[in-house]
């Protein structure tokens, strides 16, 4: 039989990759601004098609650092402890640099943890 941890985990990623799969991020265009402070782009200039949306990163933040299924994700280096939030963050690493396919990945992780009653949470940042 599974380790209980490894099939939490498994049936968390799953979960994730489902819904990462199911993201259709918002396309972005960078450009050179008409003005210094202006949101319209000189398209004059080189402009670049981002498919996956902004850049970012997202984690999932599992409390207390000292639960079984935290200490299985640092023993499996799947996670660190984290000094900032307390507990262990296990960053998502797929999905190149798509901000909104990370927070898709890391919220149905999360929320497939809280429904084993594991604490756990999405969290993301704009690069």
């Amino acid at each position: 039989m599974k380790n209980s941890c490894q099939f939490l985990f498994d049936e968390a990623h799953a979960a994730g990759v489902k819904a990462a799969a199911a993201t259709t991020p918002t396309p972005m265009v960078v450009g050179t601004p008409t003005t210094l402070f202006s949101n319209d782009i000189d398209y004059s200039q080189p402009t670049y098609y981002v498919e996956g949306g902004v850049c970012g990163f997202a984690w999932v933040n599992v409390k207390p650092g000292t639960s079984p299924f935290a200490r299985w994700l640092k023993t499996h280096k799947l996670a660190r402890k984290d000094s900032y939030y307390g507990g262990v963050s296990m960053s998502v690493r797929e999905y190149g640099q798509s901000m909104e396919r990370k927070e898709a990945y890391a919220g149905a992780f999360a929320e497939r943890l809280r429904a084993f009653g594991i604490d756990a949470y999405m969290m993301s940042r704009m690069d």
